[in-house]
Formats: C-alpha cells, structure tokens, sequence
C-alpha cells in the first residue's frame, strides 16, 4: 500500500510537533507536507517536506491538493489566521479531503487577571484611550495602523521580525524577539519600560504566557483580543488526538 499523502497547514510550534510524532509514529506510511507563508524570517523548519508560500485562496488550496493527490489535510496555523483556515475548509469541502483543525488551547483567565477583552484590534485601540500612556503592544507587525491616532501614547512593540519600514506610530521602540520567553524576561520587559498596560492577542500556547503572567503580577490591566470563532468540522486541542486522528485515517 503507498504512503497516504498529508498536507500539514502550519507555521506554528505546533505544527512542527505534530510533523515530528508523525512521522515517528507513521512515518512509512505517510508522504507529509509542511506548509507556511514563508513570511517569518528564520524559521525552524519542521521535518519532513517543506512547502513555503500562498496557495492563492480556496481555490488555490483545491487544486495544489488535487494536483498532489493530497489525501489528508491538517489545519495548524495560527489561532488568528482566520483567513486561512476558511480557506483550508472550503478546499477541504471542494474536494471532499478529510480536513482537521488543530484548535491550540486558549489561556484560562486567572482570578487577578486584568483583562479587558474586546473584538478586534480597532476595539482594542479604542480601549487604551482610557488607560495607561506607556502600551506594550504584541499583536504583531502589522496591525499597528490602528493604533497611530494614539499619538499622545509611546508605545513598546514587539516583533519576531523588524519591518523594513518603521511602524505608523508617533513615538516607540521596536524590539525583536521569537518565543518562549520566560517569565524573568517579561518582569524585567515590564520594569525597564515602566509599562502600564499591554495589548495581546488572546492566542493561547506557553511560548507567550509569560507576558501575561508578568501583567498578573504587576496588577497592570491587559486588552486582550479575542479569537475568531473556529470553521466547523473536526477539532482537536492536543497533539495526541491531532495524531490519533491522522493515523485512525492511515
């Protein structure tokens, strides 16, 4: 019997985990593909076949699975890559491949946690205009537009990779840095910059927790933006069942 061909949406830590105990639970009987934008400089590889790049939307998506013969498709990506994972389940649905989401566990809230959790980032912007002047945003690069009319704050930023162009913001540092951080790291993150709120997204996974753990201390509010709903089908939250799965499929 030939290998069953799985395609692996990913670009995350999990991602990289689920190729890896694949391949050691089922690797003769599995031809696996690991697929991510390519857009994060410096990323670990995860085993098997690599493809980096866009698939060009659903259809897109359809016709590289047709054209691979692609038997079994892992959605990975993450939590906020909304987009994608529409897209993964709409190729999924247009080619009739089994398609499953693997669904990273959210943060519980804490008790002490300041949270004020709001839908999307134009909120979350809205929201610091009645809390603190000195804002670690870590939503990314490239959701920062929303936040320059904010000129009166100054504004810390955290990035896996530096824009080749500065950020729309009248007055931050930029800072470089790729998960885990440890929690030593976000107290002195925090201290330093004399920080008194932080804007997250609510992504969920231990390489970031860190910072939220650090807010909790400090007893400093956190605008926490909340995911979007997860596309229906199969989902899982662990990388036992996301294996279970595929190899049930075999």
């Amino acid at each position: 019997m030939s290998a069953r061909k799985v395609l692996v949406l990913g670009g995350t830590a999990e991602a990289a985990a689920l190729a890896a105990r694949l391949l050691e639970r089922a690797g003769d009987r599995i031809d696996l593909v690991s697929s991510f934008a390519g857009r994060v400089e410096g990323l670990r590889p995860p085993p098997g076949r690599i493809r980096i790049g866009g698939f060009g939307g659903a259809d897109g998506l359809a016709a590289y699975i047709r054209d691979e013969a692609i038997d079994l498709l892992v959605d990975s990506t993450h939590p906020f890559a909304d987009r994608m994972s529409r897209n993964a389940r709409e190729a999924a649905d247009l080619t009739g491949v089994p398609r499953l989401l693997f669904w990273r566990p959210p943060w519980p809230r804490h008790p002490l946690d300041r949270w004020i959790e709001v839908d999307g980032i134009d909120a979350a912007a809205h929201a610091l205009r009645h809390l603190g002047r000195r804002v670690w945003l870590t939503v990314g690069g490239t959701e920062l537009a929303p936040f320059a009319a904010l000129a009166d704050r100054w504004f810390l930023v955290r990035v896996i990779d530096a824009a080749r162009t500065p950020p729309p913001l009248a007055d931050c540092t930029v800072i470089e840095g790729r998960g885990p951080f440890t929690l030593e790291n976000e107290r002195a993150l925090l201290r330093y910059h004399r920080i008194e709120v932080v804007v997250s997204k609510a992504s969920g996974g231990a390489a970031t927790y860190a910072k939220i753990e650090a807010a909790r201390e400090a007893d400093l509010p956190v605008v926490m933006v909340r995911r979007p709903l997860p596309e229906p089908g199969d989902r899982v939250e662990s990388i036992d069942d996301a294996v279970a799965w595929v190899t049930a499929r075999l």
